[in-house]
């Protein structure tokens, strides 16, 4: 009975000794993430705010409202559609007033993985300057909705530019550049990250497509949260200096409303 009892004494000592090895082996198998500097670890935190890519990945697509407002007054009004495993888009142009502003009637764009595509009123529309629309605006679309998670991606560098308080709001500012195989310039963004939030409440940015590199745009933002992702879905931008002074101008609005992620989409609904 007594060599029972040490026996049963001695497994239940073996069990915990192998619970506390296991233990301590899994915390020292535990690293903490590593980040190429401060730059780069305020954008990842900010994106663990915000949720990231693999978050969108599991809500698989989305569809929703985008309506562009210009400073006089064009209204786009668009229906998009992504898929976010490949980057697929399409966009249901319901009011055009901005963009192909000469063609009449409802227009559908799409990039389906492989080609650029254009209809209008149903009709394959093969006309080189507009597909070259097409191109500019499905990539540009599907970036402004994903630019934060997309952040992360490689071949972006991040630096560190300093500390500001504006409207008594303190900020870390970070500076996001691009590598690239050529000498073609590419976008920059300058990040105005909230202390207390971790949000991004403004960005400069500029428009390498379109020529616009000395003066940058100032974007503000609002956010909403939708299925566990804060989204920025009400903004506004006009020109600005790289210290974030605005001018008097007009702004130009985009809204983003009637979001609805995991829509069952599939490959099939971004062909022409």
């Amino acid at each position: 009975m007594k060599f029972r009892l040490l026996s049963l004494l001695l497994t239940v000592t073996l069990l915990a000794c192998n619970g506390k090895t296991a233990s301590k082996t899994t915390q020292q198998t535990t690293s903490a993430p590593t980040y190429k500097n401060k730059g780069h670890e305020l954008v990842s935190k900010m994106v663990e705010k915000v949720g990231s890519y693999n978050q969108l990945l599991t809500l698989k697509d989305v569809v929703y409202t985008l309506t562009y407002q210009t400073a006089d007054v064009k209204t786009d009004i668009v229906t998009e559609k992504y898929l976010f495993d490949g980057q697929l888009s399409y966009g249901l142009y319901k009011q055009h007033q901005r963009t192909l502003a000469d063609l009449e009637g409802p227009i559908e764009q799409g990039f389906d993985g492989q080609e650029f595509w254009l209809k209008q009123n149903g009709k394959i529309l093969n006309n080189p300057n507009y597909l070259k629309k097409v191109a500019f605006n499905r990539p540009t679309n599907f970036y402004w909705f994903t630019m934060f998670q997309k952040l992360l991606d490689p071949g972006v560098n991040y630096t560190f530019v300093g500390e500001q308080t504006i409207n008594n709001t303190e900020y870390h500012i970070v500076k996001i550049s691009f590598e690239t195989n050529d000498d073609k310039p590419t976008d920059i963004y300058q990040l105005y990250i909230n202390k207390n939030t971790l949000l991004v409440d403004q960005f400069l940015f500029t428009v390498a497509d379109y020529g616009m590199l000395e003066t940058p745009l100032l974007m503000q933002l609002q956010y909403q949260e939708i299925e566990g992702m804060l989204l920025p879905t009400q903004r506004q931008y006009k020109k600005s200096t790289w210290d974030a002074t605005i001018n008097d101008g007009p702004w130009i609005h985009v809204n983003w409303s009637n979001i609805q992620f995991n829509n069952q989409l599939s490959p099939v609904d971004f062909k022409k």
